[in-house]
């Protein structure tokens, strides 16, 4: 991922500015992403690796993967890999710094004991609920557990017991030992440690007491030399914790992470809640974690997203202190910008409908050249197979045209791409009276580019060759929710009520010229008129296409910015 100079000029760049101009850190930048390993990136998450990234590349720093595993209930291998993946293929090198918070139980478990010994922190005994009722509100100051004053020495034999394995869950934990009259109610004792007898995915059983994020999450930061922790505005509360957590501990490194938040990112149409979207895979509302309809950024690649056109949109979207809502047109822009550069152009027929052309001869096959992208002349041209019977699509004929129809239809002329004109002479009908073909005549003297070929007609089509056409399915998307803030319920409703029961739309009876045949999962393509394809890396087989509509032709979004 190349950074360019004049690119994020924005707020955190101007505190890390000023950062510099101190000193601070040694004249440092370090940032990272620290995912929880319970679920698959959405482009929300996307967007904030690219601005740690970038800040980091910007300034010749480095940048950290580091995911927060401290939760082993929910946490599984399956997304630690899917996550690497993810990262890479975003262009966000992390090069060899790739760590884990427990790869630092050992170090956080010492730092408790750090501040048991200085009186800041005890084992509490206080159900969940009592907990939450001694904490106060936000109006309402909190009160001290009555295990609060515990000497350091019954702490100590506590928590070493709790790692032992001696109490059962829930039935203890450590809290630090802050201030519960705080205006801040992140400061009113937080449990710091809690028992989970849970096999971790990558220390196994050794543990049984687990770290909280809050705890755990600025000393990683600390231990790391990160210098610029970049997070969510709704983390902000949270800063004078993190920085009390890192005061109070001795942590042996140098320097100290300065957290600065920034304004969530969401897209409209959809939702950028993991839980959310964990609930839609688990109920089978969407065929997994990498549907083509999700948010994430398996089932943006996986519906034919590049790397390029998401790291597009994420500069573009800029950072503010702010939540901003992204139009879901926005998005679609980015990667048509891209496609429209790259793809090659083919013709594909989504809904055939047979067209015999009674005056050309049989058994005729001619190789007709048409432009791979016009867009990119020195992609050059392809020879395309043309033959007595061919299929259109079925919208490009209507049997009683409204007046400003200019395709096929009874008596007129319309042209074939890199062809002929062709004219439909009649029309035949099955037993129901739906249309099954039309019997057409060719000008042979209107071939495209060669002498006569001028001749002008209202309209042009697609078609391929009824002998050489290749059968595939294809897959329709629209937006997974009807609603543009699915998040926003009705009272009485809940987000899954606005999915878009039209979503997804599967043709099966697909036909596509003949140099899709070689077409590999992962390649993506502009079928003409119709939008931009990729097929699909996890269904096609050898023999057997199946291929995903990343996006429409019709740039409502940029059309509208252009207006503006």
């Amino acid at each position: 991922m190349s950074v360019n100079e004049n690119e994020l000029s924005n707020f955190i760049r101007r505190i890390i500015d000023e950062d510099l101009e101190k000193g601070w850190n040694d004249g440092r930048v370090h940032t990272r992403f620290p995912p929880e390993p319970n679920g698959y990136l959405h482009i929300g998450h996307a967007m904030a690796i690219m601005l740690n990234y970038r800040m980091s590349q910007m300034y010749g720093g480095k940048f950290n993967l580091r995911f927060d595993d401290t939760n082993p209930v929910k946490e599984e291998q399956e997304f630690v890999d899917a996550i690497i993946d993810d990262v890479k293929w975003l262009g966000a090198d992390f090069e060899d710094r790739l760590f884990f918070c427990s790869d630092y139980f050992d170090e956080l478990y010492e730092f408790a004991v750090q501040l048991i010994k200085k009186s800041l922190a005890y084992v509490d005994d206080l159900t969940p609920e009592q907990m939450r009722e001694y904490r106060g509100t936000l109006t309402e100051p909190g009160k001290n557990s009555p295990y609060r004053d515990r000497s350091v020495e019954e702490n100590l034999d506590l928590f070493e017991r709790m790692k032992k394995g001696e109490f059962p869950d829930g039935s203890k934990v450590l809290r630090a030992k802050i201030d519960m009259s705080s205006p801040n109610i992140n400061m009113r004792d937080p449990a710091l440690y809690r028992i989970r007898h849970a096999h971790h995915h990558r220390t196994g059983d050794k543990w049984c007491i687990y770290p909280m994020y809050d705890y755990s999450h600025p000393l990683s930061d600390a231990l790391e030399g990160i210098t610029h922790s970049l997070c969510d505005i709704n983390y902000a509360d949270h800063n004078d914790l993190y920085a009390w957590f890192v005061k109070n501990v001795d942590y042996g490194v140098p320097g100290c992470p300065k957290q600065i938040e920034f304004g969530r990112w969401s897209v409209s149409n959809t939702v950028l809640s993991k839980r959310k979207l964990r609930r839609m895979v688990e109920e089978g509302l969407v065929s997994g974690w990498d549907d083509p309809r999700m948010p994430t950024v398996r089932g943006l690649r996986r519906r034919g997203y590049t790397a390029k056109a998401i790291a597009a949109f994420a500069e573009r979207a800029g950072v503010s202190r702010h939540a901003t809502t992204l139009e879901y047109g926005f998005l679609e822009h980015c990667i048509r910008e891209d496609l429209n550069a790259t793809a090659p152009r083919v013709m594909a027929v989504l809904r055939p409908l047979k067209v015999v052309l009674e005056n050309y001869p049989e058994g005729q096959v001619e190789w007709m050249e048409v432009e791979n992208n016009p867009e990119a002349p020195e992609t050059g041209t392809r020879k395309v197979p043309f033959s007595r019977v061919i299929y259109i699509e079925q919208e490009d004929f209507m049997e009683d045209p409204p007046k400003k129809f200019y395709r096929l239809a009874p008596g007129r002329e319309m042209r074939l791409k890199g062809a002929y004109i062709i004219k439909c002479e009649g029309v035949v009908k099955d037993e129901n009276g739906n249309i099954v073909e039309l019997r057409c005549t060719y000008d042979p003297t209107s071939k495209s580019g060669e002498e006569g070929a001028n001749r002008k007609v209202k309209a042009t089509a697609h078609w391929v060759s009824g002998d050489h056409a290749i059968k595939a399915t294809v897959n329709l998307y629209d937006t997974l929710f009807t609603q543009e803030n699915p998040e926003d319920s009705e009272e009485g409703k809940d987000f899954t009520d606005y999915i878009n029961p039209n979503s997804l739309e599967v043709l099966n009876d697909c036909l596509l010229e003949p140099s899709l045949a070689d077409a590999k999962p992962g390649d993506s393509f502009q079928f003409l008129r119709q939008g931009y394809f990729h097929v699909d890396e996890k269904e096609s087989k050898e023999g057997q296409l199946v291929i995903n509509r990343v996006v429409g032709l019709r740039d409502t979004w940029a059309k509208a910015q252009k207006n503006n």
